[in-house]
């Protein structure tokens, strides 16, 4: 698994994605797909992490896929090679709430990646997607998620994950969702097992007013201007003033209390991000105004690049684990 094959820029970028067609009854048909792949259960020569789903919701169409990697040994009383417990990475895929899945092939690679390089137990979680569920909808199943670690007694989880060690990730949109479902359950930490901090990687805000990376990349050939545009629209609720709930701006200056509640509970944050990404300005915004209110911070920024670069180049995906272990411990 540590034997990356080299993967190139995607040939198919994230705008060609956006080809839909919207219905009457406000749904849209999808017209390109990613790759996707099953979970592997069981161990193979070739696959040293295992991976399964569970259904947390089934009305809701909330589910998980689980990765273990092979260190994650037999934890029961008596067991022959018992292992300590590894730590828990909730992880949340991009689709900008509008598409992909977990099952598809470059989250479930990614998230199998990460298992093995960081040494951790990985649960990437399905949530509802827009404009079908409009936000909050994704929020509310990512908090939903994070109760279900807490009950669910689920072997793979609660026999190979010390969830006292778990920290929430996401990439692109699910950097945004492990951001505003962390705070939603910050006022409710007491009854979830502790969670030690955020992990963000390219994370998806966006704004009415232009910053200069969105004007200097507006027509970038990953990720346009236009199609970020576009995914706000689906996903925000109909009605809304398009871009102002989940904006930089906004959680500047109208959100300033959940900051004091990622404070309160000891969270640390780690930010990464590329000068590449049209979205970079307002990342570098979003890491000030966490460092002007005395949150704990990490940040990297680096030069070029394009939007979540490390979901399909080998090389930056396993210095990207490198830095998320470094955070973690």
């Amino acid at each position: 698994m540590s034997d990356y094959p080299a993967i190139p820029k995607p040939t198919v970028n994230f705008n060609d994605y956006l080809k839909m067609i919207n219905n009457p009854d406000g749904s849209i048909n999808r017209l390109i797909t990613l790759p996707t792949t099953a979970a592997s259960p069981d161990h193979t020569t070739h696959c040293p992490v295992r991976s399964k789903d569970v259904t947390i919701n089934p009305d809701k169409n909330i589910w998980v896929r689980i990765f273990l990697p092979r260190e994650a040994r037999d934890t029961s009383p008596g067991a022959a090679g018992a292992a300590r417990k590894l730590p828990l990475i909730v992880y949340f895929h991009g689709s900008g709430f509008v598409i992909c899945s977990a099952t598809d092939t470059v989250f479930h690679d990614h998230c199998a990646h990460m298992a093995a390089e960081i040494g951790a137990v990985v649960v990437s979680v399905e949530y509802r997607l827009a404009p079908e569920h409009r936000l909050p909808a994704a929020y509310e199943d990512g908090v939903e998620a994070l109760h279900w670690i807490k009950r669910c007694g689920e072997a793979w989880v609660s026999e190979h994950a010390d969830v006292s060690r778990c920290f929430l990730m996401g990439s692109s949109a699910g950097a945004n969702l492990a951001y505003f479902a962390g705070i939603r359950v910050a006022d409710s930490v007491a009854d979830l097992e502790p969670i030690r901090g955020l992990i963000l990687h390219h994370q998806f805000f966006g704004g009415i007013q232009r910053t200069g990376s969105e004007l200097r990349l507006e027509n970038d050939g990953v990720l346009s201007l236009r199609a970020t545009d576009l995914l706000w629209q689906l996903a925000l609720r109909e009605g809304h003033r398009v871009l102002t709930v989940i904006t930089s701006i906004a959680i500047r200056w109208r959100r300033k209390p959940t900051l004091f509640k990622i404070g309160r509970v000891g969270w640390k944050l780690l930010v990464t991000g590329c000068e590449g990404d049209l979205l970079h300005d307002r990342q570098v915004e979003f890491v000030d105004m966490l460092k002007a209110n005395g949150v704990e911070v990490e940040a990297e920024f680096v030069r070029g690049d394009y939007h979540v670069i490390e979901l399909f180049d080998s090389s930056k995906a396993k210095a990207l684990f490198g830095l998320v272990k470094n955070f973690m411990a």
